[in-house]
């Protein structure tokens, strides 16, 4: 009687072992008729996706980005006008804004930018010539006039005998504010000094002028110091100044006006970038004329 007892239960036992066995297969397992299914859905899935990326043409090898070095006042406010136009052809402009006039170019030259947009040529080649670079213009964009703002003389006509007036303390700005002061007869040149004129090149110097050398971002803030300033157009701009205050402003036709357009500039390996060159083809549009010459009033002349 035990024996059969015994059998029975041993039976009963293999028996809920297989079947337990069983169903945890049953369980993990997926049948040959799912795994097509879920196949088939993947590849319909990824189809779909493909077809919507090739419809739209948002697909990441086509992402392009570009960071581009500038002043705040005007050149970033003009860099923004440009950023949707180049959106739509699938060029990301990131604008990079910095307050001196080193840092743009050396970004540069070290990688961290691919372009930069503050400087005229005659700065640019001053730069390349005292640091060994090969920056290049790819583009000029637009004309700052100098002007000659009121410290505490508020009429060039009154400007005492010894007055200390403010300029730029770099070469090419130096010698542009020079030109203005020769423009408005309070100093006379050499005939051949040019862009290139210096103190050196002063035959005639009738008010004994003397000059305050500083660098272009403080001289609004020099003005209550001195009789008058020679001032870029953007640091005007800046320091909250218009145009239409100045006592004297570069002529539009003159030499300045010629020679000391703002300009993109970059390395010369990347001189023929595409995305650069639609940044330059934007920049010299119809749209960011219009913003131009909306703005600024006269403070900011598109050359294009």
């Amino acid at each position: 009687m035990k024996k059969k007892l015994l059998t029975l239960v041993l039976a009963a036992t293999l028996v809920l072992g297989v079947t337990g066995c069983g169903s945890s297969s049953a369980k993990t397992t997926p049948s040959s008729e799912e795994k097509v299914e879920s196949t088939e859905e993947v590849t319909e899935s990824a189809a779909e996706e493909s077809t919507e990326q090739e419809e739209t043409g948002e697909t990441e090898a086509e992402a392009v980005t570009i960071k581009v070095g500038a002043n705040i006042t005007p050149h970033s406010e003009i860099l923004e006008v440009a950023k949707p136009i180049l959106a739509e052809q699938g060029i990301n402009l990131e604008i990079v804004q910095l307050e001196d006039s080193i840092t743009p170019n050396t970004g540069v030259i070290e990688g961290s930018l691919d372009a930069n947009y503050f400087q005229h040529v005659p700065y640019l080649d001053q730069f390349n010539l005292e640091n060994g670079s090969d920056l290049v213009s790819i583009g000029a964009i637009h004309y700052e006039p100098f002007g000659i703002y009121a410290g505490k003389t508020t009429d060039l006509s009154e400007l005492p005998d010894g007055a200390l007036v403010a300029v730029p303390n770099n070469v090419t700005n130096e010698a542009r504010a020079l030109l203005l002061l020769a423009q408005e007869g309070l100093l006379t040149l050499k005939e051949d000094a040019g862009i290139n004129a210096t103190v050196g090149d002063i035959l005639e110097n009738p008010k004994n002028i003397e000059f305050k050398e500083l660098a272009p971002e403080q001289l609004v803030a020099a003005l209550p110091d001195v009789e008058v300033a020679v001032i870029n157009g953007n640091y005007a701009i800046e320091g909250g100044l218009h145009v239409s205050q100045a006592l004297a402003v570069e002529a539009n036709d003159g030499l300045a006006a010629q020679t000391y357009g703002n300009i993109v500039a970059t390395s010369a390996d990347k001189k023929d970038d595409p995305a650069l060159k639609a940044l330059v083809e934007v920049l010299q549009g119809s749209e960011v004329k219009e913003f131009i010459e909306g703005k600024y009033d006269g403070a900011v002349v598109p050359l294009n």
